[in-house]
């Protein structure tokens, strides 16, 4: 089974109504699926993530990866957790694929939201803040709903870190 090494991040800022998550709405694909096409497809989101550069480590990827999905530029302030999870590659060859995410904890530092290049706009399709608390519920993939959970609790363990 092939193997992905990835990095992403959870981009956090401080707001008038408490700390605030960074998002994507990744593209979908189009072609449909199943069912009487009635229904109003789910707004999927997600954290900012993608594979490793050849000579970059995580950490410069994750920092890479947000400032090109967010168009937000953010500081480390610690690694969170490694996920892991089996795929199937549904764009080529249906391949399953075991693949590890390590997430970071970043603080926004510069930068517009959703202020993207055209050539990112293939992957996603907007990016924006969320209220960090509703993030649990609002995030589509349960590994990344987890590592939020542990974002958050560092947040709470480490004010003298984040203010």
């Amino acid at each position: 089974m092939p193997r992905e090494i990835s990095a992403g991040g959870v981009l956090v800022r401080r707001g008038a109504g408490g700390w605030e998550l960074a998002v994507i709405e990744p593209q979908r694909d189009s072609s449909g699926g199943a069912g009487s096409g009635k229904q109003r497809p789910r707004t999927v989101l997600a954290l900012p993530k993608g594979l490793l550069d050849p000579g970059e480590n995580p950490e410069q990827t994750a920092l890479r990866e947000v400032r090109e999905e967010t168009g937000i530029s953010g500081t480390l302030i610690a690694k969170l957790t490694d996920i892991k999870y089996v795929y199937v590659r549904t764009w080529s060859d249906k391949q399953r694929v075991f693949k590890v995410v390590s997430f970071y904890l970043l603080r926004g530092q510069s930068g517009t939201i959703n202020d993207i290049s055209p050539a990112m706009r293939t992957e996603v399709r907007r990016a924006l803040w969320i209220p960090l608390e509703e993030a649990e519920r609002k995030l589509a993939y349960r590994g990344e709903r987890e590592v939020v959970r542990l974002a958050r609790k560092y947040l709470e363990s480490n004010p003298q870190e984040t203010n």
